[in-house]
């Protein structure tokens, strides 16, 4: 009797240490899992993935896939077989909000779907591509040009007019080394006004005829907006992302609107005294 009331005591307080150790133990995280997109591929035509955000990693489980990012574009990824009828692998790409898109890919000779576009909240009236500078966070510049957009603005007077078009610089906004310019296109005619381009240059205020006049082309980082055509009796509102800068003396920023097979094009000067006049947006 002694020996299995030893045995039970053992087992008690077995039990007992073990309870204890369990109330003390640190808890494992809780896993959340991500389910991969399937992709039918093939080694006839190329599959554009279109991201919201820049590509900052790409990882393929084989070589049988061939993967590589749209020339000077950041957020598009291009994707092909280097084989017919390679087995089943995966793809992992991170963007640079910090998502992870898991694929797992297999061979098809004709895909249903070429082009597949994951848009930040399905905002699908935004430009597919975009061509940020590396350093910037393409998060932030979109919602800050978002923003941006619906405000009153913060420059009088700055604009241009011609035959029922008129464009005007509302405001010029800064945050860190990204200068934002919320720029109105408005149409007053009966005619819809196609943009051939809107382009930003740094050029001499005064040409000499017997000196080449040196001119510097800005580009956009990114622009909010669908600037390709203002319908007639409306008006539309961009917002275009450059990087910091200022004019040098006997210098300005010339920002040009070209129409399309038209002859409506408008011009702005904007100066120094402008530009260091931006708003700072208020931190996060």
């Amino acid at each position: 009797m002694r020996k299995v009331s030893a045995v039970v005591t053992g087992i008690l307080l077995f039990l007992m240490s073990s309870q204890a150790f369990s109330q003390h133990a640190p808890q494992a995280g809780k896993a959340a899992v991500i389910a991969p997109y399937h992709l039918a591929i093939t080694f006839y035509k190329t599959t554009n993935l279109i991201f919201p955000y820049a590509i900052k990693s790409v990882d393929r489980g084989s070589r049988d896939v061939l993967v590589q990012k749209a020339k000077a574009v950041e957020n598009i990824l291009q994707i092909k077989a280097s084989k017919p009828n390679f087995e089943e692998t995966n793809l992992t790409v991170i963007t640079a909000d910090g998502q992870l898109y898991s694929y797992v890919l297999n061979y098809t000779d004709s895909p249903a779907v070429l082009n597949i576009r994951f848009a930040a909240n399905m905002d699908i009236a935004k430009p597919d591509a975009f061509f940020p500078e590396a350093g910037t966070n393409e998060a932030t510049i979109q919602n800050d040009a978002a923003k941006i957009a619906g405000e009153k603005g913060n420059v009088r007077g700055l604009k241009d007019k011609k035959y029922g078009m008129r464009l005007q610089l509302k405001g010029t906004y800064i945050r860190d080394d990204v200068m934002y310019y919320q720029i109105s296109l408005q149409n007053q005619s009966n005619i819809r006004y196609d943009v051939d381009q809107l382009r930003f240059y740094i050029r001499d205020q005064k040409r000499n005829k017997r000196t080449a006049t040196q001119e510097l082309e800005l580009r956009p980082l990114y622009v909010y907006g669908n600037p390709s055509a203002v319908a007639s009796q409306s008006e539309q509102v961009f917002v275009f992302a450059l990087p910091k800068f200022t004019v040098p003396d006997k210098k300005y920023l010339a920002v040009q609107l070209m129409e399309k097979n038209g002859g409506r094009h408008l011009r702005l000067k904007v100066y120094n005294k402008t530009l260091i006049r931006s708003k700072m947006l208020p931190s996060y």
